[in-house]
């Protein structure tokens, strides 16, 4: 196994985990701007009204897009452990 079959896999670990992470991370962050604008215009400092929508925004996320990232992770998963026995010929 060389430095650069180490440094592909690990490149497409990464890309896959910021592949499956992105669509809950910018709804997260879509949910927490709106709510702070709206917190910033009605003078309102409640801390469960950011979590609040927060939560509901990723539970949308993962009951819409969930089987996407399961199908992703499982693929990405068993292609490296379809490749291990190239590594270890190697």
């Amino acid at each position: 196994m060389t430095d650069s079959t180490v440094l592909g896999i690990f490149a497409r670990m990464m890309l896959t985990t910021a592949e499956v992470s992105a669509p809950i991370l910018l709804v997260s962050l879509a949910v927490g701007l709106v709510i702070s604008l709206l917190q910033s215009v009605t003078q309102i400092q409640e801390v469960t009204l950011t979590f609040v929508p927060k939560l509901i925004g990723v539970a949308l996320v993962i009951l819409f897009a969930g089987h996407w990232m399961l199908d992703t992770l499982v693929s990405y998963t068993d292609q490296l452990f379809q490749t291990i026995p190239q590594l270890i010929s190697s």
